[in-house]
């Protein structure tokens, strides 16, 4: 209502009727769409991207509309072309990736989540600023980008500097990060990771398992930090101990340099125990496919080795014949990939993903132990009682217990138990 007002105004540009996910980027960014300006094309102009008529039509367009500060591109556009478009509309132009790094310029909290963002931001600017440096010295101007009559040569040198310096920052956090995960399987965790593609509810589903209080925004990349918090002991009665790690979304079309800026973030995906990969199943079928088949892409690409869960998340929104077909239709993406159908909203058939989960994380191993019922005993006990899944304990001369443990620390346990005077028998 009183806010409409401080909305940026934008025109958006396409060859593709399909432009439902630029304009939810363009919503996240308080952009408003007035017009779109849609040219079919087996392939984009090499100048201009869109053809002369299309370009006379846009100018004709922002002659009598002065309030336009904003053109914005469904697609990667290549420095010259960007160049182009700007002098011919003499306004701003955001490609797609353009737009998806100010999201996350917005989005970045923590420390490590702004490096990643401006490693991003500096790769993306670099060949632009090449090609401003080319048109400066051939006596043309600049361009928006570069602040107007920018000393462009400096910038890039600038850009390079920053670069090395924010890698080896990361480098030190991931580093930090590499000790508490070690630290975290020493202790006998199973780590899970939450992924999928933005906006599949991944925030939600970390809220309902672990009792924390993430914040959920109906936003594309609300989530660009990574929160780890342990599964709730309601919903841990029968499983070893677990931690959840909710992570950044997906989204189709991402180069391979916007993934590596981020990479710290996404081990977290790499070295997990179990992927949680959440899809909203809710959406138009081609939409789901389209989403599943980027996320699976990138979980491969990121190099995960361990298993996958896929979690068809929103069910309360379909009838149960709807999403029986739609299931089915995704069976050659599913490809024999365990997966469960739930809604975090209802808290429907939590119980049936919990199971799964349990089936498949590493399996434990299942000891019978037998400690001395003194100072020492206890005292492994109580440590037993953080790393394993008790199953029952029964206190007498001495203290009998069966658990269930984690196999990266079974051995460690085991050769402590006997150091003093307990025994283990394998179950």
């Amino acid at each position: 209502m009183g806010g409409k007002s401080n909305l940026r105004k934008a025109i958006l540009i396409s060859t593709s009727h399909d432009t439902k996910e630029i304009k939810s980027l363009a919503k996240t960014l308080d952009f408003e769409i007035v017009k779109e300006f849609i040219q079919r094309r087996e392939s984009p102009d090499v100048r201009t991207f869109i053809g002369k008529g299309k370009i006379e039509e846009i100018k004709n367009f922002l002659k009598e509309n002065r309030e336009i500060d904003l053109a914005i591109v469904d697609s990667d556009l290549k420095p010259s072309q960007w160049f182009n478009l700007e002098k011919e509309f003499g306004i701003e132009v955001y490609d797609r990736l353009r737009l998806i790094l100010s999201i996350f310029e917005r989005r970045a909290e923590s420390k490590e989540a702004k490096l990643q963002v401006r490693l991003a931001q500096l790769r993306y600017e670099r060949p632009f600023v090449r090609e401003l440096i080319h048109r400066s010295r051939a006596g043309e101007h600049p361009g928006y980008m570069a602040g107007g009559e920018y000393q462009v040569d400096d910038y890039y040198e600038m850009i390079k500097r920053q670069m090395r310096k924010i890698r080896k920052d990361l480098e030190k956090i991931r580093e930090n990060r590499e000790i508490r995960r070690k630290h975290r399987r020493e202790i006998g965790f199973y780590l899970i990771a939450i992924a999928g593609y933005t906006n599949a509810g991944k925030s939600s589903l970390l809220n309902l398992l672990t009792k924390e209080n993430v914040k959920v925004e109906e936003l594309l990349f609300s989530t660009l930090s990574t929160t780890t918090a342990r599964l709730s002991e309601k919903m841990s009665f029968s499983r070893p101990p677990i931690l959840l790690t909710d992570t950044v979304g997906f989204i189709r079309n991402l180069p391979a340099w916007v993934i590596d800026a981020f990479h710290s973030t996404l081990e977290e995906i790499e070295v997990a125990d179990l992927v949680l990969l959440l899809v909203d199943i809710s959406e138009d079928i081609q939409e789901v496919r389209e989403k599943l088949d980027t996320s699976l892409r990138e979980l491969r690409e990121i190099g995960v080795r361990s298993s996958i869960l896929i979690v068809f998340n929103k069910i309360d929104e379909l009838d149960e014949r709807a999403l029986k077909e739609k299931i089915e239709s995704l069976g050659d993406l599913i490809n024999g990939l365990p997966y469960v159908a739930i809604s975090i909203r209802k808290r429907k058939n939590i119980d049936k993903l919990l199971e799964l989960i349990g089936k498949n994380l590493p399996s434990p191993v299942d000891l019978k132990i037998i400690l001395p019922n003194n100072t020492e005993g206890h005292k492994l006990l109580s440590e037993l009682f953080e790393k394993a899944w008790i199953k029952n304990v029964d206190y007498g001369k001495n203290i009998v217990l069966n658990v269930s443990i984690n196999p990266r620390i079974a051995d460690k346990l085991i050769h402590r138990c006997k150091r003093i005077g307990g025994k283990v028998y394998h179950k």
